[in-house]
C-alpha cells in the first residue's frame, strides 16, 4: 500500500500538493486557530482527496477537536474519514493506531502530564504496525532551537519507552516543524512529516510510505 503522510498544515491545507496513494494520513494540527469553521473547512478539503482511505489525528492547535470529540467523530464518519483519537483501525491487514496527545507545554490542547501521559501510551496495542501521533518520542527529530545557545528536546519520554517496547514498523508524527525528516532506529522507521516549516509556511513535501503487511509483522 502507498501511504501518503502530512502534518501541521494549520489551515493552509489547500496549498499542499498531494501525490497519489491508497491511504492519506494527517498527523495533527489541521487548523490554524482551532475553531469549528477551521475544522469543517479541513474536512471538506480532506474528504475530496482521491485516496481510498483518509485518516487523521488532532494536534495541540486543534481546540475544537478536544472540546467536541463526539461531533468531530460524527462529522468524520459522515465524510467517510477515519478519525483516530486514542483509537485504531485495520486497513488491508495493516494495524493503524493514532493519538493527538503531547507532553504539557503552556495551555494548548490535547496535552497531559505524568503519570497520565504514561497511562495514555499504555493504550497503544502491542501489535500496532503503523503508529500515528501528533508529537515525537523524546530524542528523535524533536529538537527546538530556543536561542543561539540553547537547543531543547521536546519529545515524550513515555512515548519513547512504549515505542521501544512494541516496535511498530512506522511511527509517523509532526508537531516539531524543524524536525522534518526520517530515521530508522531499533526496528522502527520514524517519520516527522511536518508540512510547514518553523516559519509556519507550507514548505516540506508529503512523505510517501510503501508498506505491505507480512507474516513477520
Amino acid at each position: 500500500m502507498k501511504i501518503v503522510c502530512i502534518s501541521d498544515t494549520h489551515g493552509s491545507h489547500e496549498s499542499v500538493r498531494l501525490p497519489d496513494g491508497d491511504v492519506l494520513v494527517h498527523a495533527g494540527d489541521i487548523t490554524a486557530h482551532g475553531s469549528r469553521d477551521d475544522f469543517h473547512d479541513f474536512i471538506n478539503w480532506f474528504s475530496q482527496q482521491p485516496h481510498q482511505y483518509k485518516m487523521f489525528v488532532g494536534g495541540n492547535h486543534d481546540t475544537y477537536l478536544e472540546q467536541y470529540p463526539d461531533k468531530v467523530l460524527d462529522v468524520a464518519k459522515a465524510h467517510n474519514i477515519i478519525y483516530l483519537n486514542a483509537s485504531g483501525v485495520e486497513v488491508n491487514k495493516i494495524r493503524f493506531w493514532g493519538s493527538p496527545i503531547t507532553p504539557r507545554f503552556q495551555d494548548w490542547s490535547f496535552m497531559l502530564d505524568e503519570p497520565e501521559i504514561h497511562q495514555h501510551w499504555e493504550q497503544i496495542p502491542d501489535d500496532t504496525q503503523f503508529l500515528i501521533t501528533h508529537g515525537p518520542v523524546w530524542g528523535v527529530m524533536d529538537e527546538v532551537v530556543r536561542s543561539e545557545e540553547l537547543t531543547e528536546h521536546t519529545g515524550c519520554p513515555s512515548l519513547a519507552a512504549r515505542v521501544k517496547q512494541i516496535k511498530p514498523a512506522y511511527h509517523v508524527f509532526g508537531h516539531i516543524h524543524e524536525g522534518y525528516g526520517q530515521l530508522s532506529q531499533e526496528g522502527t522507521h520514524f517519520l516527522n512529516v511536518s508540512t510547514m516549516n518553523k516559519h509556519y509556511v507550507i514548505h516540506n513535501k508529503p512523505v510517501v510510505v510503501e508498506y505491505e503487511h507480512s507474516v513477520t509483522d
